[in-house]
């Protein structure tokens, strides 16, 4: 019997990222001792769960902690607290020569793609670079290794000996992607990575990284704050308020079930064709500025802008809990409860 139990047990797949209480602030003021005095709260106490294979989206107001946590994950940014374990290894723990072999499987796509991309340095030798960098290719092989992603993200192979101001914003992304699946990662960051297309290219974008998802295996965190972007690409979505992850469901479930009014509010200030068709009940117009992230509200940080606030979201804040269906809302007052 004791055998038969070690088996189950060896079967468990762990999760590709797992983050637990991830924070980080930034000091913005000292005292006379050098002591952080004032403090920025970009990123919360976060805790994630990503399995292989799906794409988490992170949605949310400009400025709540999205690209921060991105970053953070990345260990672009070191964190203030938490931890971070990619394939059950503790990220934060690692060894520089560690952390450069876990460069390989996790990469980032960035959210400008002018400004990514180093523009003394011509299209072949930007695709070339983790490659070298890495000593994964050289010679025939890493010419015929720079074609290939050039084919795989829509790019005629004549373009290599370009530089980046000479493609429009779309085929400047192109160029990003093909950089960050050149060593075949597990994970890639997307932060953010059409906010800056116009509308048709972010569809050519958003269908170019599924197809690149399912030809490739690969797992995305995908970073944004429009709405319908998030929706068409995610498994699963996370909602970011202030530092802090205040909903979180699978994207059927979280549209069809919203529980945080916050959630609501996102959803109702995205345009429809036909106004009539949007039920007025379910509507939450988000008004008033966010919170002084310097001293957020003792109880819930969306109180001050939420229609159902009481006295207890003034005072205790509440816990991100799931219902029986996996749904996770952080509201005293959940919709749809």
């Amino acid at each position: 019997m004791t055998q038969q139990v070690q088996v189950k047990q060896s079967t468990i797949k762990a999760p590709l990222l797992e983050v637990k209480e991830l924070s980080k602030h930034f000091v913005v003021s000292t005292n006379l001792f050098g002591k952080p005095k004032e403090s920025v709260k970009a990123v919360n106490g976060v805790n994630l769960l990503l399995e292989k294979g799906e794409t988490l989206g992170i949605v949310g107001e400009s400025g709540c902690g999205k690209s921060t946590m991105g970053n953070t994950i990345l260990r672009l940014i070191e964190p203030t607290e938490g931890s971070i374990f990619f394939e059950g290894q503790d990220v934060l723990n690692m060894t520089r020569a560690q952390l450069q072999e876990m460069r390989k499987e996790v990469q980032m796509i960035f959210q400008d793609p002018f400004s990514s991309l180093n523009p003394r340095m011509r299209v072949f030798d930007i695709i070339a670079e983790p490659l070298r960098t890495h000593k994964v290719a050289i010679g025939k092989e890493l010419h015929r290794r720079v074609y290939e992603l050039l084919d795989l993200v829509g790019l005629d192979q004549s373009q290599a000996d370009r530089f980046p101001h000479q493609f429009s914003g779309g085929q400047r992304q192109r160029i990003g992607i093909a950089r960050a699946i050149a060593l075949n990662p597990k994970l890639i960051v997307c932060d953010e990575p059409v906010s800056a297309l116009d509308v048709s290219i972010q569809a050519q974008i958003l269908n170019l990284l599924l197809e690149l998802k399912e030809k490739l295996q690969l797992t995305l965190i995908f970073i944004g704050h429009g709405i319908p972007a998030v929706k068409y690409i995610s498994d699963r979505i996370a909602v970011m308020y202030m530092g802090e992850i205040v909903e979180m469901a699978d994207k059927e479930s979280l549209f069809s079930k919203t529980r945080h009014p916050y959630t609501q509010g996102l959803i109702s200030a995205v345009p429809i064709p036909d106004p009539s068709l949007r039920e007025d009940s379910e509507d939450v117009i988000l008004e008033k500025d966010l919170p002084d992230q310097r001293n957020l509200p003792k109880g819930c940080s969306f109180y001050s802008r939420c229609p159902f606030a009481t006295e207890k979201c003034k005072e205790e804040k509440p816990k991100l809990k799931a219902n029986k269906e996996g749904h996770l809302v952080a509201c005293h007052y959940p919709l749809h409860a």
